[in-house]
């Protein structure tokens, strides 16, 4: 092609003197724009009013890279420049943390790879709360400094009046360290052979406790201790005799073990891990230790858990004698296992406030839970989805109870709508049993039943309509 005396190569074509010479879709290379000049403006683009919201919650650096990524989907021609604010928005996460919420409908009450237990509303306000600045290490009456978190340690003894003294870490296992290097740094631990357990990914409790410089005296056999074996093990160098709850290691048969008010009468201190977090007897689950009772038989001290079968954050419990707590409060790791003031807030509120998701899940009645998934089953039926309501079982998870079945109710679907469900907003995770995908419903509060109707619907390919 030929255009005053020019060969030009064959282009895109747009201008009106194209068409005036007859050469529409067609452009003469130095006539061509150069493609950066067609990309938006980063600042135009950032002023978009849906933009402008996003980098108020994600921040500016995130929206900023997302509106550089779709402008060079312009420069490649991969889109057009009208559509950068549409592909910027496309790629932008939805939340401002790649943790996502999601709907436990897995049966387990306590599921450690979904977070354990869920915070109550009271617990999650008390975060927000704690967010800014706070008086977490301040008396706001007398203007000086005070003791940190003092409302949580205050809430705790009150739960526990059968402690003495209390004190708070980060997690239980940091609770078992504190307690190992103050006590027993290059001394001897006592301990059952049946309960040196492993707690999850990999850890185990022989390890945790040597890291700490402390030696391991190992008594009786994996199915039975006596007393007469921890009495032989008694020594010089005894730091203290240590009872773990085996958790979700069960031992059949041929057993026999010894309880905390038999050891107390060995003349060292005994140390009881009862690790889901307890603090007072559940009628539900009587094979569980609780803190007041184990105190009551005779324990010097009581590690558990914060975010087990209490409902709350993450942490670790030290309940005791006072003399003990403070040494280990007093110790210089327990400045590195020190809580957040985050975590402080939502374990007073935890133990101040109304019942727990975990506590209302514990409870909840099978005749509820089989009319509300009959309820769901049917709505999704009518709108042509494959579902019915099944009896199930529950189990509480985190380790504890691990023999107590609870009888719950679910919606069990074909096996395909797992993935979309995982994937969709919120997600929502079920299990597999029996060729079926079930949706568990002891672990979701009522109200919540219309998001897993709109969930379900969605995942489903948004067949019919609830």
């Amino acid at each position: 092609m030929e255009v005053s005396g020019r060969l030009v190569a064959p282009a895109v074509f747009k201008t009106d003197e194209a068409e005036a010479l007859g050469l529409a879709g067609s452009i003469p290379v130095h006539l061509r724009v150069d493609p950066r000049r067609r990309v938006p403006r980063t600042d135009a683009v950032l002023a978009d009013a849906r933009l402008a919201a996003l980098t108020e919650r994600l921040g500016r650096a995130v929206v900023k890279d997302a509106v550089a990524r779709a402008q060079q989907r312009v420069r490649q021609g991969e889109i057009g420049p009208e559509c950068v604010t549409d592909a910027a928005l496309a790629v932008l996460p939805p939340h401002p943390t790649s943790l996502r919420p999601v709907i436990n409908m897995t049966g387990v009450l306590l599921h450690t790879n979904l977070g354990r237990a869920p915070l109550s509303p009271a617990a999650v306000e008390a975060v927000t709360a704690a967010a800014g600045a706070t008086d977490v290490e301040f008396d706001l009456t007398g203007g000086a400094r005070a003791r940190r978190g003092r409302g949580a340690l205050e809430s705790l003894a009150r739960a526990v009046p059968a402690a003495e003294d209390v004190h708070v870490v980060n997690n239980n296992a940091a609770a078992l360290v504190l307690a190992a290097t103050a006590l027993a740094a290059g001394r001897e631990i006592v301990i059952s052979r049946g309960e040196m357990v492993e707690i999850g990914d990999g850890f185990r409790i022989p390890d945790l406790l040597v890291s700490t410089g402390a030696r391991l005296r190992e008594v009786g056999a994996t199915n039975r201790t006596t007393l007469d074996d921890y009495r032989a093990a008694i020594g010089p160098r005894t730091g203290f005799v240590l009872k773990v709850h085996p958790s979700n290691f069960q031992v059949a048969g041929f057993t026999g073990s010894v309880e905390v008010a038999e050891l107390t009468g060995l003349g060292v201190p005994v140390i009881a891990d009862i690790g889901s977090g307890l603090l007072r007897r559940e009628p539900l689950l009587p094979g569980e230790p609780d803190a007041a009772s184990t105190l009551a038989a005779g324990a010097d001290l009581v590690t558990a858990s914060g975010d087990k079968l209490l409902g709350g954050p993450q942490a670790g419990l030290l309940l005791g004698r006072r003399g003990l707590v403070d040494r280990l409060r007093r110790h210089p790791l327990a400045r590195a296992l020190r809580v957040d003031k985050l975590t402080l807030a939502a374990l007073e509120a935890t133990l101040r406030g109304p019942e727990t998701p975990v506590h209302r899940a514990l409870h909840a009645e099978p005749a509820v839970l089989a009319r509300r998934a009959a309820a769901l089953a049917e709505a999704l039926h009518r709108a042509g989805i494959e579902a019915r309501a099944v009896p199930a079982e529950a189990t509480v998870g985190g380790g504890a109870a691990p023999g107590v079945r609870l009888p719950s109710a679910a919606v069990s679907l074909p096996e395909r709508l797992a993935v979309p469900l995982r994937t969709g907003d919120p997600p929502v995770v079920g299990r597999f049993e029996g060729g079926r995908l079930l949706l568990d419903l002891r672990m979701v509060a009522p109200a919540r039943d219309g998001e897993v109707l709109t969930a379900v619907l969605a995942a489903a390919g948004g067949r019919g309509r609830p």
